[in-house]
């Protein structure tokens, strides 16, 4: 077989996404742009519109059936069709949808987390991490009587005004590496928002802790590991210098486990790393896929939203349907499936960075067994967000759009999310499509 003839065959079988592409279209007279999130803007292929999921699987409206990770941005760790979430779901559903009161399920609920994770003496539900973040900073404020919150370059905490900036600002915009410059994240967003706010580089303790000494810090949040750009591991000793110059200075220490949280292991990245902050928010993986999220903290903390004049509030804080989802996802999380779920995901990992290698691409996948990254064009790991803005980011938006033709849909920032139900034959059959969408970038 010639050459042309074998390239021709090859394409003829990729994938075609022009269902997906019209419902958008028809989409966008009714809808800003036709889709719900920004964050949908700019997928390899276009956004695309789904029927429906099965297990480690999504079946869009062109009847194209993608293995999955994306995973709900992270949020399905059970997949998309888990058995006991779903009658679960559906045995509340009968019972009632919303009480605007207590229910015994949110007593369950609250009392797996709070035995579960190492910073959760008290708890407080939401709906969404960005709101539970905003809880999360008027307590920091209250607790201290400070008022600056302090973040890092490349780390995501929302999109409110008052804490989305420098998530991924080029590099141009973002100044010297040693003193930062704040970035809005959107155009609208009020500048005197981020009056109360400073921005710092992640993973250099001695740059946190000069800027901490200034006194003015009421909390400092960050994510335990950095997910949101790449997946980077804390240096050694950041997380314990950070905790102490937090208590040295009266700082309050926020970890953001919206994704860490039950991929780095059920009791949270706080568990693996050993450190134990005052505050932590968690929410996508907590209820795969359900809208809840958790604040949970120290007991004198939290307990300022009932003896401190604190306020929190929501309609549909702890709705029962979606803690039953939560209770339900949960009571799945066993130590035994973590196991055997780790070890495909080490290999799925393993595998692409040696398929990068054997064909010459310079590459580095680097990260978790459930959550990695795979960032082309550096040299060495990546240790903050500064290290990332080197990558090729371009080549693997191609490389991402050349999978997803090949039946493997994957977030073109480089995450990668794998789910308790990626298989040995489902990993076998991405390892295949990663082979051949490296012929296709080389």
């Amino acid at each position: 077989m010639s050459t042309v003839t074998a390239k021709s065959q090859r394409e003829a079988a990729l994938l075609s996404f022009e269902r997906s592409a019209d419902v958008i279209a028809q989409s966008a007279g009714y809808i800003a742009g036709g889709i719900n999130s920004n964050f949908r803007i700019g997928m390899a292929g276009g956004p695309l519109v789904f029927r429906c999921g099965d297990g480690p699987y999504l079946i869009d409206v062109d009847g194209n059936r993608l293995i999955d990770y994306y995973c709900g941005m992270g949020a399905m760790v059970l997949g998309h069709t888990p058995a006991g979430v779903q009658q679960a779901v559906k045995d509340q559903v009968e019972k009632g949808i919303l009480y605007a009161g207590n229910s015994e399920i949110e007593l369950e609920a609250a009392r797996i987390l709070c035995e579960r994770i190492p910073s959760a003496q008290r708890i407080r539900f939401g709906s969404s991490g960005s709101e539970v973040a905003q809880a999360a900073f008027r307590l920091a404020r209250a607790a201290t009587g400070k008022r600056i919150i302090l973040k890092f370059e490349g780390h995501y905490h929302g999109w409110f005004d008052n804490i989305l900036w420098s998530t991924a600002p080029g590099e141009n915009a973002a100044g010297p590496e040693d003193a930062p410059v704040k970035v809005a994240g959107s155009v609208g967003q009020l500048a005197s928002a981020g009056d109360d706010l400073d921005v710092i580089g992640w993973n250099d303790l001695a740059a946190l802790e000069t800027r901490l000494a200034r006194g003015d810090i009421a909390g400092v949040i960050m994510e335990p590991a950095m997910c949101n750009q790449g997946a980077i591991a804390p240096a050694s000793g950041y997380l314990e210098g950070a905790l102490a110059a937090c208590r040295k200075h009266g700082a309050i220490l926020i970890f953001d486990e919206v994704i860490t949280g039950f991929r780095l292991g059920r009791e949270g990245a706080q568990k693996r790393f050993g450190v134990t902050p005052d505050l932590s928010i968690f929410a996508k993986a907590i209820a795969n896929g359900f809208p809840v999220a958790a604040l949970v903290g120290r007991a004198d903390l939290l307990d300022m939203f009932v003896t401190g004049g604190v306020l929190h509030g929501g309609t549909f804080n702890a709705q029962p349907v979606t803690m039953a989802a939560m209770v339900a996802t949960q009571k799945a999380l066993t130590p035994e499936l973590y196991e055997a779920w780790s070890r495909r995901g080490v290999r799925l990992r393993d595998g692409i960075r040696d398929i990068l290698n054997a064909a010459g691409i310079k590459a580095q996948v680097t990260g978790f067994e459930l959550m990695f990254h795979v960032a082309f064009g550096l040299d060495a790991p990546a240790r903050n967000y500064r290290g990332l803005l080197k990558a090729d980011k371009p080549r693997y938006v191609k490389f991402a759009h050349a999978l997803l033709k090949r039946g493997v849909r994957v977030l073109e920032r480089g995450a990668w999310f794998v789910s308790s139900v990626h298989d040995d034959a489902v990993i076998d059959a991405t390892l295949e499509a990663v082979r051949g969408a490296v012929e296709d970038i080389k």
